[in-house]
């Protein structure tokens, strides 16, 4: 387990889904993301699509990966959900940082949450919309 950075910090906090992150953002560092104290590649296994939405942020900005050093804590959701949360935490943690950033966040979309959420089931239906299969008799 990786030793958790000391000193200022930036903290965001994203949600997608049913998933919640808390995003703390240490200037300086070696640049690693670490996630419930995993490494980011060991949490999210063999996903990339994961692994690259979680930096998208920083890809956005053109900043150095090496520059900034992630601790984050994520609960709730599936893998998708998380990284979704994460990418989300971390553009508001960035806008902490420097707010000239929040234009440049805000036109690639990653301030913005995300509203999209399973719908509920309903009575007398199989899923949220899927309804009994009809017999005329």
């Amino acid at each position: 387990m990786a030793d958790t950075p000391k000193g200022e910090y930036f903290y965001g906090m994203g949600r997608r889904k049913t998933a919640v992150a808390r995003v703390r953002l240490f200037p300086g560092g070696d640049g690693s993301i670490t996630i419930n104290g995993k490494t980011a590649p060991n949490y999210f296994g063999q996903r990339d699509t994961h692994l690259a939405a979680v930096a998208a942020p920083l890809r956005a900005l053109d900043l150095n990966n090496n520059a900034y050093t992630l601790t984050v804590r994520v609960v709730g959701g599936g893998a998708s959900g998380q990284a979704g949360a994460i990418r989300h935490g971390l553009a508001r943690a960035l806008v902490r940082l420097n707010p000239d950033f929040k234009l440049a966040l805000r036109r690639a979309g990653y301030l913005t949450r995300d509203p999209r959420m399973k719908e509920r089931k309903k009575p007398g239906l199989k899923r949220a919309r899927k309804a009994p299969q009809y017999t005329k008799r």
